[in-house]
């Protein structure tokens, strides 16, 4: 009889609890130094100039010992992006116009034929016409609306699409975007970009969802205000950034710095759990009503 119980608490004894694939589990001797990115390789999108929070990530990772490929948009741009990639170690510099299919294929294929693979992928692109933030938002116009969001959103899911591929080589990658609380609240001038960045956010949920099954993670960072180009076009900007100083718990505005490093930390194996995720970092402002 005795047998015959030990048999049967065998066969009732419950299965191990899943873990996380070995995959993304970072090994012991490795999590003394999680910031330790030499080896990997990282394509960032959207440098215009020293100010751009996608060049401050383009930075942080260099330091962590990543290659960076870095694009330009345009002729205009190329000298401005070259200029900055000269300061990192070895970079790569291609041409990219995300709202051209075609540019984005031969970006992937150039990439792999350097890299033979991706780890990275940090999305910074993001563009309406001025006339679309200046007039009230009812007057936002059909072409102005399918720019801002061709630029600011559908590109994220075309370029997700073009080096999905090349993660899938390494075993995995993270992806990156930059977002912004005008997706869930009404900041005066920001009006079709808000509703670009909520279509963004929701793109980082649906990539996250499809592509979780190839050990790739898909997140955002929703920075606060910081005086970079694009946002010193929005009128009102420097009332922006005496609110924020004012309401935030942390009392004061943040810097490009500070989303770099949230950035390092989410893509890395720092953040391997972390998918679908939008990461607040604004010194606690978006978590603030009536004080």
């Amino acid at each position: 009889m005795a047998a015959g119980l030990k048999a049967m608490a065998r066969r009732r004894a419950p299965a191990p609890a899943a873990g996380p694939p070995a995959s993304i589990t970072a090994p012991k001797s490795d999590r003394a130094n999680l910031l330790d990115l030499s080896g990997k390789h990282a394509l960032i999108i959207g440098v215009a100039n020293k100010r751009s929070i996608a060049w401050a990530i383009a930075q942080a990772l260099s330091r962590s010992g990543v290659r960076i490929a870095l694009t330009y948009p345009s002729a205009r741009l190329e000298e401005n992006v070259r200029e900055l990639a000269a300061s990192l170690d070895n970079p790569l510099v291609l041409p990219c116009d995300v709202a051209v299919d075609q540019q984005i294929v031969e970006l992937g294929a150039a990439i792999d034929g350097e890299f033979g693979g991706l780890d990275f992928f940090v999305h910074g692109a993001a563009f309406a016409r001025a006339e679309e933030l200046d007039a009230p938002f009812s007057q936002t116009t059909r072409e102005g609306f399918r720019i801002a969001l061709d630029v600011s959103a559908y590109s994220f899911i075309a370029l997700a699409r073009a080096v999905r591929p090349l993660m899938q080589k390494r075993g995995g990658g993270s992806m990156l975007t930059l977002t912004y609380l005008g997706s869930e609240r009404v900041f005066k001038n920001y009006n079709v970009m808000g509703v670009a960045k909520a279509a963004l956010e929701a793109s980082v949920r649906y990539l996250a969802a499809e592509l979780g099954a190839d050990n790739i993670r898909v997140n955002a960072i929703s920075a606060g205000p910081i005086k970079t180009l694009a946002a010193m076009g929005i009128s009102g900007f420097s009332s922006i950034l005496g609110v924020y100083r004012e309401r935030s718990p942390l009392g004061r505005n943040i810097d490009a710095s500070e989303v770099a490093d949230a950035a390092v930390f989410l893509l890395g194996p720092g953040g391997r759990a972390i998918t679908a995720e939008v990461l607040m970092v604004d010194a606690g402002f978006h978590a603030v009503g009536l004080v």
